[in-house]
């Protein structure tokens, strides 16, 4: 096993939250079960505190917990659209319907069982501490999410990548076909992100309430209108926090969902059969041996151009 460290400031709790979930929804080093099974101290503000901690933003935090390597992960030689890689990165342009991670159900053919492979059958280990069989992705897209994606090959590189994403100094841009047309041409989606009390699987966009204990996460989304067909829209998205699913949840807040997204819009008698119709177009941020900031980019995809080709015919 290997030891792990994390010491940063709390942000972005407007109330109290328990250290655990801070840790694993904020923080994201590990999941609350992995926390309860692997932390081996906690400290706020220089003093050892138990995992239920509440904590309040400013608050100075120090964790410490061992990882086991993924020993059931197995590497795959699976094609990838490789956008850039040198001897510490790769990127990757993420096909639509590759899951990130193996889960229930998927515990093959994801994009961990690929890297892993070419960490360990292309040797991609000579730098940096760590085991080879850890596959070092920084960030995540859902699974019917295709684009821009970055990993690492030494848990050097996955720090200083991890660190750009906390700090959110990643400019990340993603493209959507919607239903129907925004009023504004461009404008900002600023709108909490809070799980969906009757479904675990979706998420909804609220305020804070008095009393929410911080469960409402800030969240923001910079849009612009490129291009208008009829009842659809392509739009560019910048979102400036990263919650899950926020762009598909604040485009629904926005009355514009996503085409095809099976959570949070309903099925499209014109497109029936589209999958969610969003793509990570760039990604922006510095590399671990100086070069930066580099734009990665990844162009629409196929399924993308099927319909907006459809649309200019209409």
């Amino acid at each position: 096993m290997d030891r792990f460290s994390y010491r940063g400031v709390a942000v972005d709790i407007p109330g109290e939250i328990r250290l655990d979930r801070y840790a694993a929804e904020q923080v994201k080093i590990l999941s609350r079960s992995q926390i309860k099974s692997r932390i081996l101290e906690a400290r706020v503000n220089g003093r050892s505190v138990k995992l239920s901690r509440l904590i309040r933003a400013g608050d100075l935090l120090e964790l410490s917990w061992l990882t086991p390597p993924e020993e059931n992960l197995v590497p795959e030689d699976i094609p990838l659209d490789i956008l850039y890689e040198d001897e510490r990165t790769v990127v990757i342009n993420k096909p639509a319907g590759m899951v990130v991670h193996p889960g229930a159900g998927n515990h093959s053919g994801t994009l961990a069982n690929a890297l892993l492979w070419r960490r360990l059958v292309l040797g991609k280990t000579e730098r940096g501490p760590g085991p080879a069989n850890r596959t070092g992705i920084v960030h995540r897209l859902d699974k019917d999410t295709s684009g821009v994606m970055i990993a690492a090959y030494d848990d050097g590189a996955l720090a200083f990548l991890a660190s750009q994403f906390k700090a959110r100094k990643v400019e990340k841009r993603y493209a959507a076909l919607v239903r129907g047309t925004p009023r504004e041409k461009q404008g900002l989606i600023h709108r909490g992100i809070l799980r969906d009390p009757g479904d675990r699987k979706r998420f909804t966009a609220a305020a804070d309430p008095p009393g929410s204990g911080g469960r409402v996460k800030p969240a923001l989304t910079r849009y612009r209108l490129i291009r208008s067909w009829g009842d659809y829209s392509l739009l560019l998205l910048r979102p400036k926090t990263g919650r899950t699913h926020q762009i598909r949840v604040h485009l629904r807040f926005l009355g514009h969902p996503i085409l095809g997204d099976p959570l949070y819009a309903p099925r499209d008698r014109g497109f029936p059969h589209a999958s969610l119709m969003l793509h990570a177009s760039s990604l922006t941020l510095a590399l671990p041996d100086g070069a930066g900031p580099c734009r990665f980019r990844a162009p629409l995809p196929d399924r993308f151009k099927t319909i907006i080709t459809s649309l200019k015919r209409a």
